[in-house]
C-alpha cells in the first residue's frame, strides 16, 4: 500500500529541500485525483516545469523515499505516506503550529503518533492518520465516511479520517467530554493538546477503580445521548492523569446510533471496559448498560455536527478541506471533485475501459498497417473453408 512502512520523519529532507522539488511533490499529489499512479507528463505539466529538470527532481525524491514509481501497465509515480507527511508538516510550520518533532510516542493500526513542541515549546501531540497500513477490506462497513462511493486511495481516506476525527474533537470538547483540546489540522496530521498521563492499560493500580469504571460508563451513555458510539472504547484509548481523571482519545472510527451495527459496537465497548475491570481488579457486573433502554439520543452529532462551519473557524473561507467536506458531508454530491490538493483517486472500472479501448485502437491500427497481399491470402483462406 504506496510504501507504508514504520517509518521515522527525517526533518532534514524538509529543511533542504528546493522549491522546484516541492513543486514536484505537490503535482503528483495533484495528479492522483484522477489517477492511482501519476504518468509523467502529466507531472511536468501540473509542475510546469521541462522534462529534464522534472526527470531529475523525481529522481531525488525517489533516493529520499518520498514518491514510489511503477511502470507495469504505464510508467507513474504516487506518494509514499512519508512525502505526504512532509506536504502536511510544511504546511503547519507555515503557520507557526508546531515548531518541532521530539519522538514517537506510538504506533497504532490506523496511525502514528509523536511528541513534539509548539512555537513557545509547549508539549504537543502530533497525530499521523495511516489507513491502509492493515487489511482495511471491511472498511466500508465500519466506517461512516465512506459513504456511498465506490473508489478511493488511501491517503484520501486518511485525509477524511483525521478532518472528521479533528471536528469531532472540536464539537464534543465543547460538549464537555474528557478529549485533548484540538489544535490545528492538515491533510492526514492532527495536532492536539498534551496530556500528562498514561494509558488504564499501563497503571498499575487505581486509587478507586470503581469509581473509574462508573466515570468510564457515564462518559459512554454521554456519548449516546449525543447520538454516537465510540467504537473503540477500550483501555488503550483512555488516558488517566496523576489527579485520577480519564481522557478519551481516538475518534476517527465514531458512527451514529442509527448505524445498522450500532447496538453491537456499544456492547462491544462496554463489554471491552467490563473485562479490564474484571481482569485486573477483580470486579464482577450483574448487569452491563443496554442502548436501546438506558440511552435516548437527544441529538444525532453525526448529522448535527457543523464540519463546515468548524472548519471555516479554522482553516478558511477557500480551503480544499472546507470544500471536500461541502461535497461529501453536505451536499453528498459524489460525483463532484473540487478541491485540488487531493481527491478521491482511480476508478478501477474506468481504469479498466480505458485499458479496452487502447486495445480495440491498436487492434484497428495494426488492420490498418496489413499488406494487401495478407488481406487477399486472408480472403481466400476463408473462402475455403466455407
Amino acid at each position: 500500500y504506496m510504501g507504508i512502512t514504520q517509518m521515522k520523519i527525517n526533518l532534514d529532507i524538509l529543511r533542504y529541500m528546493t522549491k522546484d522539488e516541492w513543486r514536484v511533490l505537490t503535482a503528483i499529489e495533484m495528479g492522483l485525483k484522477n489517477h492511482e499512479y501519476v504518468p509523467t507528463p502529466l507531472i511536468e505539466s501540473i509542475a510546469n516545469l521541462k522534462r529534464s529538470n522534472c526527470y531529475k527532481l523525481i529522481q531525488k525524491l525517489l533516493k529520499n523515499k518520498l514518491i514510489q514509481h511503477r511502470s507495469k501497465i504505464y510508467e507513474g509515480y504516487t506518494l509514499t505516506y512519508l512525502g505526504y507527511d512532509l506536504l502536511a508538516i510544511r504546511v503547519l510550520v507555515k503557520r507557526k503550529t508546531i515548531k518541532g518533532i521530539k519522538a514517537q510516542m506510538g504506533i497504532g493500526k490506523e496511525s502514528d503518533v509523536y511528541f513534539g513542541v509548539d512555537m513557545d515549546d509547549n508539549p504537543i501531540i502530533i497525530k499521523f492518520t495511516r489507513l491502509g497500513r492493515q487489511s482495511f477490506r471491511a472498511i466500508k462497513q465500519k466506517r461512516d465516511s465512506i459513504g456511498n462511493r465506490t473508489s478511493w486511495n488511501w491517503f484520501y481516506l486518511s485525509r477524511l479520517s483525521a478532518l472528521k476525527e479533528y471536528a469531532y474533537l472540536k464539537t464534543l470538547y465543547n460538549y464537555g467530554i474528557p478529549t485533548p483540546i484540538p489544535i490545528d489540522y492538515n491533510r492526514h496530521v492532527l495536532v492536539m493538546s498534551y496530556i500528562d498521563g498514561k494509558q488504564l492499560t499501563q497503571i498499575r493500580e487505581l486509587h478507586n477503580p470503581k469509581q473509574l469504571y462508573e466515570t468510564l460508563i457515564s462518559i459512554l451513555l454521554h456519548f449516546g445521548e449525543l447520538g454516537i458510539i465510540h467504537g473503540d472504547f477500550n483501555e488503550f484509548n483512555i488516558l488517566v492523569d496523576e489527579k485520577g481523571k480519564a481522557h478519551i482519545i481516538d475518534f476517527p472510527q465514531i458512527v451514529s446510533t442509527s448505524h445498522p451495527n450500532a447496538e453491537m459496537l456499544f456492547n462491544r465497548d462496554v463489554e471491552c471496559i467490563q473485562t479490564f475491570f474484571t481482569r485486573k481488579y477483580n470486579i464482577t457486573f450483574e448487569t452491563k448498560p443496554d442502548l436501546k433502554k438506558d440511552v435516548i439520543a437527544k441529538i444525532d452529532l453525526t448529522k448535527d455536527i457543523n464540519f463546515v462551519s468548524v472548519l471555516k473557524e479554522q482553516l478558511g473561507e477557500n480551503s480544499a478541506d472546507l470544500k471536500l467536506v461541502e461535497n461529501y458531508y453536505v451536499e453528498e454530491k459524489h460525483e463532484k471533485r473540487e478541491g485540488t490538493e487531493m481527491a478521491e483517486g482511480w476508478d478501477e472500472d474506468e481504469e479498466e475501459e480505458d485499458e479496452e479501448i487502447v486495445e480495440e485502437e491498436d487492434i484497428a491500427e495494426d488492420k490498418k498497417r496489413e499488406h494487401p497481399r495478407t488481406k487477399n491470402r486472408k480472403l481466400q483462406r476463408r473462402q475455403k473453408r466455407n
